[in-house]
């Protein structure tokens, strides 16, 4: 009996290092069928399928000397590849561009260029300037080459621009380089998108506007921007990444505006602010930089419609209005931030006695003796102050809230 046990559990264990071995080879057929996905990194071989491989086109052209007869070197990606690729430099939806095909026929030329359609820009100091060609600008600029092939812009440049030849990348934007060329150290020569170039600023914001009219800067001119003569480039860089998204000259559009802007960036500082400093609110949530109809450039028609996007609860109508909500939120909310309590512009009661004097309740002057542990506590400095009985001071729908108790 004995030996017939030893005999089965012998027979057990070969059994078992025949199934191990089978299933570790197996699994190395799997993993030789199916190798390990990469992580989500891009390559260099990537970008180098991604990008033009930069080599230099032949010396000779065959095309009477014309420097745009030759296109640059394609990369993997098709003209095609590019087009789908490639947002609506207006910022629309392709649905809304189908339905209403005009939107924007009131401006120059109709609808807001194709990024794949950019002419080369015009220089009103260089008229005679004639294009040279992407390669003779990069023989001098490789740095900016090298920050600017990873550019959206260039990519599409590069992708072949209606009527300029693929080679116009860079005068797309900065003008025929001719004259440049020549004479490198003259300023004004070619179109340079800095403050101390001798391109006027609205040259610079042409350029940009030859594409990216329409849509959010339809209002460009004649907003507050373009009389303090901004150009683009003070809030953009299109030659580097630096942001996210927006091609923007800093981090985010927060700190972009806070150049300028620091007295209202300094009030989100304040102890009752917007959560703009958290991360979770923008400037442009309600401001659109790039013009409106109001001189505060704010998205909609009214400061009330803007406040209303996120605090619809304060919409109304309501059965019991007050007047000066219904006006305009600004009269006791500052919205970038307050040391007081929600936002408000001045502590209460301070606020309220602004505009009720003697109605109800007497003006007198409220210090500390009035503060509960004073000798003569007052309830309007108590608690929420006039707040604790007036509730609803937005507004009430309760057929009793004519005072807003309710």
């Amino acid at each position: 009996m004995r030996s017939v046990g030893l005999r089965s559990a012998i027979a057990l264990l070969i059994l078992f290092a025949v199934a191990g071995t089978l299933l570790v080879a197996r699994h190395a057929t799997a993993q030789v069928a199916h190798p390990a996905v990469s992580s989500s990194v891009l390559t260099e071989q990537d970008f180098s399928r991604m990008l033009p491989t930069g080599t230099a086109q032949a010396a000779t052209n065959t095309d009477g000397g014309n420097p745009h007869a030759d296109p640059l070197p394609a990369s993997a990606l098709t003209t095609g590849d590019f087009k789908r690729m490639l947002p609506r430099t207006d910022m629309r939806s392709d649905a809304d561009a189908n339905a209403h095909p005009h939107a924007h026929a009131f401006l120059d030329s109709g609808p807001a260029t194709p990024f794949d359609g950019a002419p080369i820009a015009k220089n009103p100091l260089a008229p005679d300037a004639v294009a040279i060609g992407a390669k003779s600008c990069v023989a001098c600029h490789a740095l900016e080459n090298v920050q600017a092939s990873h550019s959206l812009h260039v990519q599409a440049f590069r992708a072949g621009a209606a009527g300029t030849g693929a080679a116009a990348a860079c005068e797309s934007c900065h003008g025929p380089g001719s004259a440049h060329a020549k004479d490198p150290t003259k300023p004004g020569l070619i179109i340079a998108f800095t403050r101390d170039a001798r391109t006027p600023i609205d040259t610079q914001a042409g350029v940009c506007l030859a594409c990216h009219k329409g849509g959010a800067r339809q209002d460009w001119i004649g907003s507050v921007h373009q009389q303090h003569e901004l150009s683009c480039t003070d809030c953009h860089n299109p030659m580097a990444r630096l942001s996210p998204e927006g091609v923007l000259a800093k981090n985010s559009i927060n700190e972009v505006c806070a150049t300028c802007h620091q007295d209202i960036r300094d009030k989100f500082n304040r102890r009752s602010h917007m959560p703009l400093p958290e991360g979770q609110m923008s400037c442009v949530d309600c401001h659109n930089p790039h013009g409106t109809l109001t001189a505060d450039l704010i998205k909609t028609d009214t400061v009330n419609e803007t406040c209303y996007t996120c605090h619809a609860e304060k919409r109304g109508p309501f059965l019991f209005e007050h007047a000066p909500v219904r006006k305009d939120c600004l009269t006791c909310h500052d919205p970038h931030g307050s040391n007081q309590q929600a936002l408000l512009t001045l502590p209460v009661p301070m606020l309220c006695q602004q505009c009720h004097t003697m109605t109800g309740h007497p003006n007198d002057l409220l210090t500390r003796t009035g503060f509960a542990t004073g000798p003569a506590p007052d309830e309007r400095l108590i608690g929420r102050a006039c707040l604790t009985c007036h509730t609803n001071i937005h507004g009430s729908n309760n057929p009793s809230g004519s005072r807003f108790h309710k």
